[in-house]
């Protein structure tokens, strides 16, 4: 089994362990119901497989805003339940020292930190944070695909859309290249981040950047 863990808006349903830091930033015990935009559960079900355990780090409350200390408290606790890949489909504007400290455990300690970037704009973290996977949506990945995008802005793309196209964008490219790593890993428990990574580059089913017409 993976544990994946997903820091966003609560996951309705079972998963392994769950913890609230949404409205302090301390580790709170879930509430009811977990999940009150619908939001983090969406890209749940993306990842969620009979080789996958689901870790819960709630870090957005009935709305899609949330705050470095926040997110750096869900990583550790995500790092202390021993996740092996952390989803984050989020973006924030300003780089945070704390939020980069949080990132840089979870890679020392040998975690794939998989984060939203957005297809276009200004950077923004933790998605920049060296170590970290970038992933963005790609309009041609059909569900299951992923891209080498081989760009500076994001290394790999996954489907733009969740099953019954209600949610779309990088959140959702997001999380289908952590379901995808999470697929390679169990059936290679043995690979290291980069192995993984090499993998994920192997298995893809376009290289390059999508090209957009205008």
């Amino acid at each position: 089994m993976i544990r994946v863990g997903i820091a966003d808006s609560g996951i309705e349903g079972h998963v392994t362990g769950a913890v609230d830091v949404s409205l302090t930033g301390s580790l709170e015990p879930p509430r009811t119901p977990r999940d009150r935009c619908g939001h983090g559960s969406k890209l749940a079900a993306l990842i969620a497989a009979p080789h996958v355990e689901l870790l819960d780090a709630r870090i957005f409350d009935d709305e899609l805003r949330t705050s470095a200390l926040r997110v750096a408290a869900a990583i550790d606790w995500l790092i202390e339940r021993r996740a092996r890949v952390i989803n984050l489909s989020i973006g924030l504007r300003e780089d945070r020292e704390v939020l980069r400290d949080a990132c840089a455990r979870a890679v020392a300690t040998g975690v794939l930190v998989v984060a939203a970037a957005p297809a276009r704009g200004a950077p923004v973290f933790p998605s920049s944070y060296p170590g970290v996977v970038r992933a963005t949506g790609d309009a041609r990945c059909k569900p299951g695909e992923v891209s080498w995008l081989e760009e500076a802005r994001a290394e790999f793309g996954g489907c733009v859309h969740n099953a019954d196209d209600t949610l779309r964008g990088a959140s959702v490219g997001c999380a289908n290249v952590t379901a995808a790593l999470a697929a390679l890993l169990a059936n290679h428990p043995h690979f290291s981040n980069e192995d993984a990574l090499a993998a994920l580059r192997a298995v893809s089913v376009y290289r390059g950047a999508e090209r957009r017409s205008r």
